[in-house]
């Protein structure tokens, strides 16, 4: 009789464990609902004379932890580009954000009325690229806030899936400096840029020293580098982008 029930407990204890890691599994599954917000100037607009923001964000829930720090970094970075002045505004919700950058265009078309420029935010972020290791949120923005043009942009947000962590670097190059190497020689390739002073061919490499984009991105098909208007080039080259295979960073990547 012991016997048989000992034979029953242990698949009873095998399912409710199955159970446990299944449901621990889904627990830290993050689900994302895309929200967007929009504000516009109460001042009379003509055409496009006017000021008017829109933000759409991947606004991430299920777990908590994870999705609150997440969203708070998606948050901040959006707060970090829809300003006008010296520093972001202080602002805690993206109303308040927006709320800011219309109240600073009419400050500043009551002190110049004449002013014929109108303003504009825009923020576009998504989920781009998820694994068991990686969450990677693409968030594409444009602002104009007068002058010849706008800033126009991508970001790249890289989070750990499992506990909301933002990933640096260090957590996905074995060896950063061997990665550069690589990533320089092939840009070098691509840009038919000659050994010697990178800045040959009229980039703008700090010190003349090749560097890793502020925006990494992780793709289907390997590591995308993304260097931003201004970033390396002027205005008129635009951004620069450089797209290294899986196959060829083996010995580079920890995660993918």
């Amino acid at each position: 009789m012991k016997r048989l029930l000992l034979f029953i407990a242990i698949p009873l204890a095998f399912a409710s464990c199955q159970k446990d890691k299944k449901e621990s599994s889904e627990l830290k599954t993050v689900d994302f609902q895309s929200k967007t917000f929009e504000k516009k100037t109460a001042l009379p607009c003509k055409g496009d004379l006017c000021a008017e923001v829109k933000i759409t964000v991947p606004e991430a829930s299920a777990v908590p932890v994870v999705a609150d720090s997440i969203n708070k970094k998606i948050f901040n970075t959006v707060r970090g580009i829809v300003y006008f002045g010296e520093k972001p505004y202080n602002g805690k919700t993206y109303e308040d954000i927006m709320t800011s950058f219309i109240n600073s265009y009419e400050e500043l078309k009551k002190e110049f009325p004449d002013e014929t420029l109108g303003w504009e935010a825009k923020i576009d972020a998504k989920v781009d690229y998820t694994s068991d290791k990686v969450l990677n949120i693409k968030l594409h923005h444009y602002t104009y806030t007068g002058g010849a043009h706008g800033y126009e942009g991508n970001r790249s947000l890289l989070f750990n899936p499992e506990t909301g962590k933002e990933l640096t670097r260090k957590d996905f190059l074995k060896d950063e400096a061997g990665f550069k190497a690589l990533a320089e020689k092939e840009f070098r390739k691509k840009y038919k840029i000659p050994a010697g002073a990178i800045n040959a061919t009229g980039l703008m490499f700090e010190n003349e020293v090749f560097e890793l984009p502020q925006s990494i991105f992780f793709t289907p098909k390997g590591l995308l580098l993304y260097y931003n208007t201004y970033e390396i080039a002027s205005y008129a080259d635009g951004p620069k982008e450089l797209l290294l295979p899986y196959d060829q960073l083996k010995d580079h990547l920890l995660i993918k």
